[in-house]
């Protein structure tokens, strides 16, 4: 596994290295000595799997307020997406700020998002899968999210929304916070 630092204070952009022969390859996709030389959680107590149909499909941008919040650590199994990672801690250096990155199985590339950050993609593929790793489980009533078009954040996507869940549209704005 290689671990590269990113432009948002404690998120990882975590790129699988494969063996491969004449049956095919082989990763590793977690290493808890690996996870732990570098402080990150090596505890995950929860493992979901989001399924979306259509491409252009837009899910986010989603959070556990404290004292609920999760580290994730996120890899796009089918598909492609267009991965929205957007730093809501305050007092982070990075606060405020957002990265964007494509996860496919191709491209072997994960992300570890730690709390705070407020985390969200729009589907490049039809039928693409995305699988989570998290620390804590989850809390219905802890769940939060921000606009995905919030302007304080400036988030671009890739191409226009086609499929967006009501309760995406309904989050607060960060000026109303």
């Amino acid at each position: 596994m290689r671990f590269e630092t990113t432009a948002i204070a404690g998120l990882w952009a975590i790129t699988l290295e494969r063996s491969a022969d004449e049956r095919g390859s082989f990763a590793r996709l977690f290493d808890r000595a690996a996870f732990a030389a570098r402080g990150l959680a090596t505890d995950f107590v929860q493992e979901s799997l989001s399924v979306t149909r259509l491409a252009g499909t837009l899910r986010g941008m989603h959070f556990q307020r404290e004292p609920h919040g999760e580290v994730k650590f996120i890899r796009c199994v089918r598909g492609a997406i267009h991965d929205v990672i957007a730093d809501l801690r305050p007092g982070s250096p990075s606060h405020r700020r957002w990265q964007a990155f494509r996860l496919s199985p191709d491209n072997d590339l994960c992300l570890y998002v730690p709390p705070g950050c407020a985390h969200g993609f729009q589907t490049l593929a039809d039928d693409t899968e995305v699988l989570y790793h998290m620390d804590t489980p989850y809390r219905a009533e802890a769940a939060d999210g921000v606009r995905f078009d919030d302007p304080a954040l400036g988030i671009v996507w890739p191409s226009p929304v086609s499929v967006i869940a009501a309760k995406d549209l309904g989050w607060p704005a960060l000026a109303s916070r």
